[in-house]
C-alpha cells in the first residue's frame, strides 16, 4: 500500500475590495470593530510614493470619536513626554465623527494597544511607565526594526500606523498606474454634504456641511479601492517622518489626503504631500486611520494516510 503525506496549509489571497473586521475587547462593554480592504503588494509605482511590495491591509475608516473611547476606557490614561502631546481633547464630538485634535504620540499609543491586545508584539517603542509622565517614543535598533530599516516600527507588529507609501498606494494606486484622485475612474472628486452618501468633505468656494467640519466616517462616496475619507473630512497621521530616512522621536511626521477645511486641487491630489506635523502638535482637523498585515489564517497541518 503506497503511503502519501498530505499537507493542508492555509493561503492567503488578497482580494481587493473585500472588507474584513477585527474584533477588539471582544466581550466587553468596549468592543469595537476596524474594518480593513486589502492591498496587494504585487504591481507598484515604478517611482515616487506608493511603492510597497508587501501584502498589506487599510482600515477602510477613520478612527472614529467612539472607537477612541472603547480604547481609553480599556487602556486608561493617555498620556506620556511631552505634556504638550496629550493636553487636547476632540474639537469635533459625535460618535462617528473621526477622533480629532489628538497628537501622532496618541495615535501610536492606540495602534500599540491594537497589538498587545490581541497578542501581538507593540509597534511603537515608549519608554517609562505607560500611564505616566514619563511615558516616551523612543526608536528600535536596526535587528526589530520593520526591513531592518523603519526604525518606528516593530518588525513583528500587526497593527500600525500606514507609512506614506503604504497611504498613497491605497488611496491612488489602481493597479496599473497612480491616479491624480482617489475617486473610482479617476474623476474629479465631488464635493459632498455628509447626508445624501455621496462625495467628499472639502472646501470648494463654500464649505461641504453646515456646521462645519468633518463629517461621520463614511457619509461620502466608496473610493478607488474600497476606504472612505482618504481625501478631504481630517488629515491623516503618516507613520513616515516627513524627511525620508530622519527616525530622530521628535521628527516631522508626513500628513496626507487633506480634510474639511482644505481644497481638493491643494490636497487631495496624489502628488500633494500636503503638510507636516511635529509629532505633538494636536489640531481638530487632524485624525488618523490604521493599517495592518495580511490577516491570513493559520497554517493547519494534517497528515493523512492513503
Amino acid at each position: 500500500m503506497k503511503k502519501t503525506l498530505l499537507l493542508s496549509v492555509a493561503v492567503c489571497i488578497c482580494i481587493t475590495g473585500s472588507v474584513f473586521a477585527d474584533i477588539f475587547a471582544q466581550g466587553t462593554a468596549n468592543e469595537f470593530n476596524i474594518d480593513f480592504v486589502p492591498i496587494s503588494g504585487d504591481t507598484n509605482p515604478t517611482s515616487g510614493y506608493g511603492i510597497v511590495s508587501d501584502d498589506y491591509r487599510m482600515g477602510t475608516l477613520e478612527i472614529s470619536n467612539a472607537q477612541w473611547t472603547k480604547f481609553t476606557n480599556a487602556y486608561g490614561p493617555v498620556t506620556g513626554s511631552p505634556s504638550s502631546a496629550y493636553d487636547g481633547s476632540p474639537s469635533f464630538t459625535g460618535t462617528n465623527i473621526p477622533t480629532n485634535n489628538l497628537s501622532w504620540y496618541e495615535a501610536a499609543q492606540f495602534v500599540n494597544w491594537l497589538n498587545t491586545s490581541t497578542g501581538h508584539q507593540a509597534a511603537y517603542k515608549f519608554t517609562g511607565t505607560q500611564g505616566t509622565g514619563d511615558y516616551a517614543l523612543d526608536v528600535w535598533d536596526a535587528a526589530n526594526a520593520a526591513g531592518g530599516t523603519n526604525l518606528y516600527r516593530h518588525k513583528d507588529a500587526f497593527y500600525f500606523l500606514p507609512s506614506e507609501d503604504e497611504w498613497v498606494k491605497a488611496a491612488y494606486w489602481n493597479g496599473t498606474n497612480l491616479q491624480t484622485w482617489a475617486t473610482v475612474g479617476d474623476a474629479y472628486p465631488a464635493q459632498g454634504d455628509g447626508v445624501s452618501g455621496t462625495g467628499w468633505n472639502y472646501y470648494n468656494s463654500g464649505y461641504a456641511t453646515d456646521p462645519v467640519g468633518p463629517w461621520a466616517v463614511g457619509s461620502g462616496s466608496a473610493e478607488l479601492n474600497g476606504t472612505y475619507d482618504m481625501m478631504g473630512n481630517v488629515f491623516e497621521w503618516m507613520e513616515s517622518s516627513y524627511n525620508s530616512g530622519d527616525y530622530l522621536s521628535g521628527s516631522a511626521r508626513g500628513i496626507r489626503g487633506g480634510s474639511y477645511c482644505g481644497s481638493a486641487g491643494s490636497y487631495l491630489r496624489s502628488s500633494t504631500r500636503g503638510s507636516t506635523g511635529a509629532p505633538y502638535y494636536e489640531y481638530g482637523s487632524f485624525g488618523f486611520r490604521v493599517a495592518s498585515v495580511p490577516a491570513c489564517p493559520s497554517a493547519d497541518l494534517t497528515t493523512t494516510v492513503l
